[in-house]
């Protein structure tokens, strides 16, 4: 160990430097070392940090969610990088189906505006869900006593559940294109639907206690109302503005 941090060369006692935190026992990089070592510890530190992180968004994504706001953090993966990892992947997976196989149906050319804008920037429009989740649920779910960003926290543990759900709904999906049996549109409608309900599970989970049954039908049922509402103006206000309409809704 050295007694003074190579970093920042602070004076040092124990296995950390208490001023930036880096280890004192840093070494000189071999090609042995570095390949069953570093690499290694990093990879498996990196793959660890992930397995848990999905676990605990599927297990217990509330409780977890809460226990990240509270500082138990050194265990969990950054939740947004993973939900970027995810959406690399929804979208790489996407791509592939689409390729084997295109939709075959005409669109105008309106319609195909609009659709080459969302999926132009369609990492931009699903990271946007969070801060809608967070704020509907900031209003709705007061009892949990969040601010904003730590609202956005529950927020991502919702888009990151949902991303791994789409990830199955697209694998069903790619195996029931050809003559399966219906167990696959089974699992295809129960994975659409697992998506679609996933923020029940996060809110239910994170505000056990809090609420009585009835006192969270409701209150989901109006955050659901609230989130529809939203995500229905966007899409509206983005066709009339990909099309050029907004000009005579303007006026009218």
């Amino acid at each position: 160990m050295h007694s003074h941090c190579l970093n920042c060369y602070h004076e040092t006692k124990g296995k950390f430097c208490q001023n930036c935190g880096q280890k004192t026992d840093t070494h000189r990089i071999a090609l042995g070392h570095f390949l069953t070592h570093d690499l290694m510890h990093g990879v498996w530190h990196l793959e660890k940090g992930i397995l848990f992180t999905i676990k605990e968004i599927f297990a217990r994504p509330g409780q977890a969610a809460l226990d990240y706001i509270k500082g138990k953090r050194i265990r969990y993966y950054n939740v947004f990088y993973l939900s970027l990892l995810l959406i690399g992947l929804n979208i790489l997976l996407s791509h592939f189906f689409n390729s084997i196989h295109p939709q075959t149906e005409e669109t105008t050319k309106d319609s195909k505006a609009i659709l080459l804008f969302l999926e132009k920037n369609v990492k931009i429009i699903l990271l946007c869900v969070v801060p809608v989740i967070a704020l509907n649920a900031m209003l709705i779910f007061r009892r949990l006593k969040l601010n904003f960003a730590e609202h956005l926290i529950l927020g991502g543990f919702n888009l990151a559940g949902m991303l791994i759900i789409n990830v199955w709904l697209i694998f069903f999906s790619f195996l029931n294109t050809y003559d399966t049996p219906a167990f696959l549109g089974f699992m295809e409608a129960v994975s659409f639907f697992a998506c679609l309900l996933f923020p029940v599970w996060v809110y239910f989970n994170a505000t056990k206690g809090l609420y009585k049954f009835g006192g969270f039908v409701w209150r989901f049922l109006l955050f659901y109302l609230l989130l529809w509402i939203e995500i229905i103006a966007v899409l509206v206000y983005l066709a009339l503005l990909l099309t050029g309409k907004t000009d005579l809704y303007i006026n009218i």
